[in-house]
This record gives structure tokens, C-alpha cells and sequence, in this order.
């Protein structure tokens, strides 16, 4: 039981301190916090595991950022760099104007009223800064001034009085002012009270005829520069924000000038000068792409601390220079000649298939008008050969030789007259429904001349433009013939109608008789009326019978005729 004991308060040991060393350290509180973007006047909504998107053509971007509240250390120098479009950082926010420090020339009268002023300003870093005043190389510079009028007095200023967020270090040394007419001849009015051999003291110490002023006076040091410390200078070393200092010369030592006095003014500087009042960074028209904006916190001597944060922007392309949309466009474009090649080649195909039909049509209406040629127009040729034979074998008997002459005389006409149908079919200007209709017209009446049957004939104006091919207007012609025929032969009848109407492109013959009639059904094959209905299905048209005994026969036939 003891045994037992021990282990299990062991487990329970090793239990609590691996749950110990898993638990995560507080993580420290971030010196910046990134509070809202804006782009062409609509915020976006922050994340933190993704890119925020800009939306394509941003114009006016706004980065809003600032120090968070639960930091409480020194002020310090804000920079910010938009990375993948900014080359190098930038102090403070783009747009809220930069940290500026600056040497002034004030011009006064005997009452000490200032008449003029003339400030040198500086920002940013000097040429040769490295963040230390032993390191840091010292920047000559040189400015001269006419003296307005009115003036007689001049005083010389050191100062941080800019922007109120202006933060950093300003150090001044070998400052002399001279009064010159030519380079040749001048005299010195005002000098660095360190152009001396050093003593000790220290920067709390004021030179003679110097002062320090300001909002806050005790930001003006006496600094040594150099590896060696070779060098005092005034120094402005500017840690607060909204708060200022100076060093001036007093106005009661102050040089005596004469208005129209040629001045010269020498000294050599360094500086890193920034701005500490973080709000916002702008930007505009930004391109399509990947961007990382970072804020970053500087210390007074313009050192990076390492207290950094960075967010992840996109701007997208539009929409018609994405891969997709051109993937899309090239997919519609193959699709599109894929569809137009396949119509050409359709197209082609069936040209040359109607071709190809069409020449198959003329080669049977060829060998069709070669067979009727040959078995019609041939026999009722070979039958006249043959009657006019019989009659001169018979010269004697006159009225055997006039029978023979008028049979010959009426196989003369009909042989004319199926000449002229061969002739009426093959001829191209009759290929329209207006000629057909005529055509038509002119065969009922011929046929039924003879007759005791009389022939009405209805018929409604036809298009000239509808064409109708010769073999089609053959059929129909044969067809209307061999229903007149039956008539003439079977029916017995003393009246033909035959009516013809063009409506909705389909054609109707209807040819009525007041015949004997008969039953539909007792049609049987090889009769005429089979073949009238076989050369209608082979045209694509139907052929409708109706009949009653007594009561006559009524014979429809229909076919769709298509425009060219």
C-alpha cells in the first residue's frame, strides 16, 4: 500500500511540473499598436493572421497607429517605412511633417524690440551620424546676411523651438559670426565661447554672455565631441514632447551692428533630429502588389530600440490583368474558333453535300428526260412511223387511209404536246410557283377541251420569287395529270374543280368531280391513284383521297415548297 503510494505521488509530481513548463510566458506589451486603415474614405477591418486587402486602385490610404497606452518609458522617435514601395524609413507619419530644429540670427533695435529673423534649419540625420557624438562627424556650414535697417544689435540662437513632436539631438560647435565689407578685411563680432583651450567642468556650467531659455531650459547641454572628446559644443538634446529649449548670446552683450553690414556665419554641426507624435502615415495610388507597413521606435540619439510592428497589405489587380481573367478570355476565344471552325467546316460540308445532292438531282432529271425521251417521244414516234406505213400499204382503200391520217394527226399533237412539257420542265425560267400555276392552268384546260366535262379553274396570285426545281414541278405536273386522267377515264363525271392556294409556304392542289365515286379502301396496286400518291411522298408532299360512290371524288394534295 505504501509502495503504491509513493508512485502515484510521484506521477502526481512530474504531472504538475510539466503542466508548469507548458504554460506561456505573458508575453511583454508591444510599444505600438496599428488602430485603423482607411482607403478612399472607407475603413477596412484589421486581422492578424491576414493580408488586408486595399481593393484595387487605392488613392488616398490612411495607416492609423500610435503608442500604446500601457507604455510608460520615455518618449521616443517614431519611423515608418511601407515595405516593397518606400526605399528607406521615414520619420513619424507621412503627412503630419517631420521633426526640425533649426539656428536663427535675430536682429534687434536699442529698445530690444526684434525687427528680424533668419533661421538655418535642420532635420533628419546629419551627413556622418552613427548614433554617438564620439563617432558622428561634424558638417561645416557657412550662410551670409546683409544687416536690415533699423537693427543694432544681433543675437545668435540654438533651438528646438519647431514642430512640438520635434524630438532629438541638435549640437553646434566653432560658431563665429564677422563683419566683412570684402573676404579680404573682417573683424570677428560674436565667437563659440569653446574656441579656448578646454577646462574642466561640466555641462551644467554656462558660458559667459550665453543663456539658456526655453520651455524647458535644462534640455540645452555643453556636449564634447569627438573620440577624443576634443571638441565642446551647445547642444539642444530635445526628450519631450510639446516642450522646447534654446541657448542664446545676451542681449545685453550682444554684438552692435550697423544696418547694410555684409555678416558671415560659420560653424560646423551635427544632428538626428526626429518627430515622437505618432497618428497617421499616407500614401497614394498605390500599385497592384505585396506591401508590409512597419512602425518602429527610435531613442533620442535616432537608434532603432527593436520595438517594431508590421502589418500586411495587398492591393489586387483588376480584374482584366489576372491570370484568370486571361485564362478565362483565351478559354472563350479557343472555344469561340473552335465553335466558328466547326460551323465553316459544317458549313463547307454541307455546301458540298447540297453540291453533291444537286448533281445527283440533275444527273436523274437527265436520265429521267433521256427515258421519257426514249420511251415516250421514241414509241409515239415509232407509232406514227408505223400508221403512216399502214397507209401507203393501203392506197386504195380512201376511208382505211383517213382513219390512218387523222390517228397520225392526233399522235402528232400529243407528240408536240410532250415535247413541249419535256422542253417547259428542263427550261430554268420556269423554276418559280408563278409558272407552275400557269403551266398548271394551261394543261387542266387543254386536257379537258375534248371532253363533255366542263373545267373550273381557281387559282390564287402566286409569288414568282418562291422557286420550285424541275423535278418537283415534273411530279406535280404528272401528278395533276394522271388525277385529270382518271377522271376522264373512271368517274364519269360532268364538272372538274381544281383549285390552287399558296398559304404559310405549303402548296395545295385540290381537283374535285361530281362522278360515279368510289370506296377508298378497294384502291388496288398499280392503279393510277397508287402511283398519284407514291409521286407525292417522293417529292415530300401527301396526297389525301376521298370519295363516296355517288357522290363524287375529291383528290388534295399538299407539299411545303422552302425559299432558296
Amino acid at each position: 500500500m505504501i509502495k503504491w503510494t509513493k508512485i502515484f505521488g510521484w506521477a502526481l509530481w512530474a504531472s504538475c511540473t510539466f503542466t508548469t513548463e507548458a504554460l506561456p510566458a505573458t508575453p511583454a506589451t508591444n510599444v505600438f499598436e496599428m488602430q485603423s486603415i482607411r482607403v478612399n474614405g472607407k475603413y477596412l477591418r484589421l486581422t492578424r493572421d491576414e493580408r488586408v486587402s486595399l481593393g484595387p486602385f487605392p488613392e488616398n490610404i490612411f495607416f492609423y497607429f500610435g503608442v500604446n497606452s500601457n507604455f510608460t518609458r520615455s518618449p521616443i522617435r517614431i519611423q515608418c517605412k511601407l515595405e516593397g514601395h518606400d526605399k528607406s524609413w521615414k520619420e513619424g507619419g507621412s503627412g503630419e511633417g517631420i521633426g526640425e530644429m533649426h539656428l536663427a540670427v535675430r536682429f534687434y533695435n536699442d529698445e530690444r524690440d526684434l525687427l528680424s529673423e533668419k533661421l538655418f534649419t535642420v532635420n533628419g540625420n546629419s551627413a556622418g551620424w552613427d548614433g554617438t557624438l564620439n563617432g558622428s562627424v561634424l558638417t561645416h556650414r557657412l550662410e551670409t546676411l546683409v544687416v536690415p535697417p533699423q537693427v543694432s544689435k544681433l543675437s545668435v540662437i540654438i533651438s528646438s523651438a519647431g514642430p512640438p513632436a520635434t524630438l532629438g539631438i541638435y549640437a553646434v560647435a566653432n560658431l563665429t559670426v564677422l563683419k566683412t565689407s570684402d573676404r579680404s578685411s573682417s573683424r570677428v563680432l560674436l565667437q563659440s565661447p569653446f574656441n579656448r583651450p578646454l577646462h574642466d567642468k561640466t555641462n551644467d556650467q554656462t558660458p559667459p554672455d550665453w543663456t539658456r531659455d526655453g520651455t524647458r531650459p535644462s534640455m540645452a547641454k555643453i556636449v564634447k565631441l569627438g573620440h577624443e572628446s576634443a571638441t565642446e559644443a551647445f547642444a539642444i538634446l530635445d526628450d519631450s514632447l510639446n516642450s522646447h529649449a534654446e541657448w542664446r548670446n545676451t542681449i545685453d552683450s550682444a554684438p552692435r551692428v550697423t544696418p547694410g553690414d555684409q555678416l558671415v556665419i560659420e560653424w560646423d554641426e551635427m544632428f538626428s533630429i526626429g518627430i515622437g507624435d505618432p497618428r497617421v502615415a499616407i500614401y497614394k495610388n498605390l500599385p497592384p502588389g505585396n506591401f508590409t507597413f512597419h512602425v518602429r521606435a527610435l531613442d533620442i540619439m535616432g537608434v532603432p530600440t527593436g520595438d517594431e510592428i508590421s502589418i500586411a497589405v495587398r492591393v489586387p489587380l483588376p480584374f482584366w490583368k489576372t491570370y484568370w481573367f486571361w485564362g478565362g478570355v483565351f478559354t472563350i476565344i479557343v472555344v469561340l474558333a473552335t465553335i466558328i471552325g466547326r460551323y465553316i467546316i459544317l458549313h463547307k460540308i454541307r455546301a458540298e453535300m447540297l453540291h453533291l445532292e444537286k448533281q445527283h438531282m440533275l444527273e436523274q432529271e437527265r436520265m429521267r428526260i433521256a427515258r421519257d425521251i426514249h420511251d415516250d417521244l421514241g414509241a409515239r414516234v415509232t407509232q406514227i412511223s408505223l400508221v403512216s406505213g399502214m397507209a401507203r400499204a393501203n392506197p386504195i382503200n380512201l376511208e382505211v387511209a383517213c382513219e390512218n391520217f387523222d390517228q397520225i394527226s392526233k399522235m402528232s399533237r400529243d407528240l408536240v404536246t410532250a415535247l413541249y412539257e419535256t422542253v417547259w420542265v428542263v427550261n430554268p425560267e420556269n423554276d418559280n410557283l408563278n409558272e407552275l400555276g400557269t403551266y398548271l392552268f394551261q394543261m387542266v384546260k387543254k386536257s379537258c377541251e375534248r371532253t363533255p366535262c366542263s373545267c373550273r379553274f381557281y387559282i390564287q396570285d402566286l409569288p414568282r420569287e418562291i422557286v420550285v426545281a424541275s423535278q418537283t414541278r415534273h411530279n406535280i405536273c404528272m401528278a395533276v395529270k394522271e388525277a385529270i386522267n382518271n377522271i376522264k377515264k373512271h368517274a364519269g363525271a360532268s364538272t372538274i374543280i381544281v383549285k390552287l392556294v399558296f398559304t404559310n409556304l405549303i402548296l395545295t392542289i385540290s381537283i374535285e368531280d361530281d362522278g360515279c365515286g368510289f370506296q377508298p379502301a378497294n384502291i388496288v396496286a398499280g392503279s393510277g391513284l397508287k402511283n398519284l400518291k407514291q409521286r407525292l411522298k417522293d417529292i415530300g408532299g401527301t396526297c389525301r383521297i376521298e370519295s363516296r360512290p355517288g357522290q363524287g371524288t375529291t383528290i388534295e394534295m399538299q407539299l411545303k415548297i422552302e425559299p432558296a
